[in-house]
């Protein structure tokens, strides 16, 4: 009698299990896409400091909340907090200012770009440059936006469809200007408008 029902108690494991394997159904596709949700190579870093030299003198400093690295086909630091970066001249004194709400840097390309609620200070000339989208090229020293700018000075306002400037914001060209500001003849030969 016991074997009996160690029998019946066998096959009734066995056909509970043989059901249970044969209603589980894995997607080949939807298991590859869970598998590669979580397979990039991600760093966290807070309350950061990174500073820009070349030839041994300190030309930039960025710092920003958090820093996120990810190691994809191009490796790329990103500051979903924002960021606030100083860029100094020879003699370490800051010359302009540059923060954002969110920043993306590409390291191999050494483009940074800027987004939402971006403005550009000049120190000495006491200049402010507000957009939406700024990219800051460090291989060539510029930055440059394709989108609405206002550049405030003390005395004027300016507007434009985009701009292209030196990284300290001293000479720069705006694309389709308009507001009141005053235009002297030398105006093309410092490069600004």
């Amino acid at each position: 009698m016991l074997k009996m029902i160690l029998n019946n108690l066998l096959w009734v494991i066995f056909a509970f299990t043989t059901f249970l394997m044969f209603s589980c159904k894995n997607d080949i596709k939807t298991i590859n896409e869970l598998s590669q949700v979580d397979s990039l190579p991600m760093e966290f870093a807070r309350d950061i400091e990174v500073y820009y030299s070349d030839s041994g003198k300190i030309q930039a400093m960025l710092k920003s909340p958090l820093m996120v690295r990810i190691e994809d086909k191009e490796s790329y630091f990103e500051f979903p907090e924002g960021f606030e970066a100083i860029f100094y001249d020879s003699v370490m004194q800051p010359q302009s200012q540059i923060t954002a709400d969110y920043g993306i840097s590409y390291e191999e390309k050494k483009l940074m770009e800027a987004r939402n609620n971006v403005v550009v200070k000049n120190i000495s000339k006491q200049e402010k440059l507000t957009t939406e989208h700024l990219v800051w090229d460090r291989m060539k020293g510029i930055i440059y936006s394709n989108v609405f700018v206002t550049i405030t000075k003390p005395d004027e306002t300016i507007y434009g469809d985009g701009l292209t400037s030196d990284q300290n914001f001293n000479f720069y060209e705006v694309d389709n200007p308009r507001g009141e500001f005053d235009i002297y003849p030398d105006d093309k030969e410092e490069g600004s408008k």
